[in-house]
């Protein structure tokens, strides 16, 4: 079980990691494409097969995914893929706030009803 959570774990690394290198204007630019595309779809909540499909549903996830991945992986230069995977590290390694994450929806709630109080104003003057 702890393999394959390392495996997990440095899958996310990668898919990180593939996102700052399809932003970095030293990659060139085919690899650039296909690891945008690839960091995209991975972080995309629309699959290619839905999930709801039995078995096809999740084979772009077991099979499609890493594949991309791993053909991302084998074309970036190894310096800057050693680079950026440097730095997906750092950035999945930072601290997650709650109370931020309270903000954020209190704020959402706050504008869902005030919009909610606008409508309703503008139908009952109707």
């Amino acid at each position: 079980m702890g393999r394959l959570r390392d495996w997990a774990r440095a899958i996310k690394r990668d898919i990180v990691a593939i996102w700052l290198a399809g932003r970095d204007p030293r990659v060139p630019w085919p690899v650039k494409l296909l690891a945008l595309v690839v960091a995209g779809y991975a972080l995309s909540p629309i699959d290619l097969i839905p999930d709801f499909i039995p078995i096809l549903g999740y084979l772009d996830d077991v099979l499609l995914l890493p594949l991309g991945i791993l053909l991302v992986v084998r074309l970036l230069p190894p310096d800057l893929l050693a680079e950026h995977r440097a730095a997906a590290v750092g950035i999945l390694d930072r601290p997650v706030s709650k109370r931020g994450l309270f903000v954020i929806i209190a704020l959402w709630l706050a504008a869902a009803a005030f919009a909610g109080w606008l409508a309703w104003r503008w139908f009952a003057t109707r």
